[in-house]
């Protein structure tokens, strides 16, 4: 295969189809006939744009408009030998981007394409190339999915595939090498329930899957595609692209991940298990600690122990709902675990993390956790006087302002909180921004502490690198 010097720029395409059990158009998947065969084309490629393919010689595209993320229909051709030309989509006159070695294609048979690598990239371990898999799926019994795994991520390193998610030391596919896959005949799975996946390196899972319920009798290639450097939510995130025989096409994205924040001033150490499993997801977690695990998508309700306890009566139970795949949340455990007359009880407050990938500046969400403290008013502040307006105003306990997030410069920045509303600061803090910087800043602990109560400060949590940090700043 070789690459013409030319590159032609980025243009984002990403679509998202039915679910994998909708996978009901194969019967319109005709065989190909004698001294013919057919071929699709899957786009994997995360830096490229949509592309037309041509056949050399042909001035009719095979395939049009094809983005990222999508597959073609099968197409009928003669038997015979290819060479694919790449080109920018409804440019028939442009130089070919990519033109692959000659292609042979055999009489009566089925073949998938895949764009893979990165278009920019010059490097043979992740330059762009087209991987011509011949189909030859083993026959599939109707409780069975049978599933090709293929590797077209052109930044993750070599990976295990463990099925179930239970066993990363010891996962069903051990090593699967980028640009490789687990063979033509693909690994049966059990169809008709959903299905976790996890991805393995070095006897560790990185990051989990849950598939919807795999169609009973069908063949399906999952490639795993996407930058596994981005942002499960970025569109070209790592995640995998299932394809079945009739061209139907899922993109699954990363479970969510959920970091729990201890910030609840008068409780001691805690586990936290979920509710309906018993399953700890975060063990002996301190005050000021944070702790993430990824979870199927779904609602949850979790429970809470002193550290250590066997499982029982739970200290508090909160709930947290509406996860979903690709996302990432905090969690801050707050209020009072034995609350005065008038304070608020121990209880979640749930933030997604929407923060803006800005290089530039720093993104910062803002918080109140601080079970005791009025409404407030965030800001800059010179001395103990607060810069007007406010970053920040009104902003209730157990509330949030967060989304994409404040923009601020890369500073160490004189950070205030004060009663909503007034200017005379009841704290300051020194906080160091850093472009780039995605973080959620917390309002913790007792504004006025009884004795055994963590006192006020204000908590960083750095969302910027995975997994994240919490960072405790005392007050001025």
């Amino acid at each position: 295969m070789r690459s013409s010097t030319r590159l032609f720029s980025l243009a984002a395409g990403l679509v998202l189809a039915a679910p994998l059990a909708a996978c009901g158009d194969d019967d319109d998947v005709v065989d190909p006939g004698p001294d013919t065969a057919q071929l699709r084309v899957v786009h994997a490629s995360p830096d490229a744009p949509a592309v037309d393919i041509y056949a050399r010689g042909s001035d009719q595209p095979l395939v049009t408009a094809l983005a990222y993320g999508q597959a073609s229909p099968y197409i009928t051709v003669d038997e015979g030998t290819y060479t694919l030309e790449v080109k920018p989509a409804g440019q028939p006159g442009a130089a070919a981007a990519f033109t692959t070695g000659p292609l042979w294609v055999g009489d009566e048979k089925r073949y998938t394409a895949v764009a893979a690598g990165f278009l920019g990239s010059t490097a043979e371990e992740d330059r762009f190339r087209v991987l011509a898999l011949e189909d030859g799926f083993a026959p599939t019994a109707n409780d069975q999915a049978r599933v090709r795994v293929v590797h077209a991520s052109a930044d993750a390193p070599t990976v295990g595939v463990d099925v179930g998610a239970d066993d990363p030391g010891n996962p069903e596919v051990a090593s699967l090498a980028r640009f490789a896959d687990t063979g033509r005949e693909g690994i049966a799975l059990p169809a008709g329930t959903p299905l976790a996946v996890g991805i393995t390196a070095g006897g560790a899972t990185v990051t989990r899957f849950t598939t919807p319920p795999l169609p009973g009798g069908t063949p399906l290639y999952v490639f795993a595609v996407g930058r596994i450097g981005q942002l499960p939510r970025e569109a070209t995130g790592f995640s995998l692209l299932a394809v079945a025989e009739g061209g139907v096409v899922a993109i699954l994205q990363q479970d969510p991940t959920v970091y729990a924040l201890h910030a609840s001033p008068d409780a001691p150490p805690v586990d936290i298990r979920e509710a309906t499993s018993d399953a700890l997801l975060a063990g002996n977690l301190a005050y000021g600690a944070i702790g993430g695990v990824q979870v199927p998508p779904g609602d949850y309700t979790l429970d809470f122990y002193a550290a250590g306890s066997v499982p029982g009566t739970p200290a508090a139970s909160a709930q947290v709902t509406g996860l979903a795949a690709g996302q990432r949340y905090l969690a801050i455990a707050t209020g009072f675990l034995s609350p005065a007359a008038g304070e608020p009880a121990f209880q979640l407050v749930a933030v997604r993390d929407d923060l803006a990938i800005d290089p530039a500046r720093a993104r910062l969400g803002v918080v109140h956790a601080s079970p005791d403290a009025p409404s407030v008013d965030v800001g800059t502040a010179v001395g103990a006087v607060m810069d007007q307006p406010a970053l920040v105003e009104d902003l209730v306990f157990g509330d949030s302002a967060a989304g994409e997030g404040l923009a601020v410069p890369p500073a160490t920045l004189r950070i205030g909180v004060a009663a909503a509303n007034t200017t005379a600061a009841v704290a300051t803090f020194a906080v160091t921004t850093t472009a780039g910087l995605r973080a959620f800043a917390v309002a913790t602990g007792a504004l006025s502490p009884s004795a055994g109560e963590q006192p006020f400060r204000l908590t960083i949590i750095d969302t910027t690198a995975s997994p994240w940090t919490a960072t405790a700043i005392a007050p001025n």
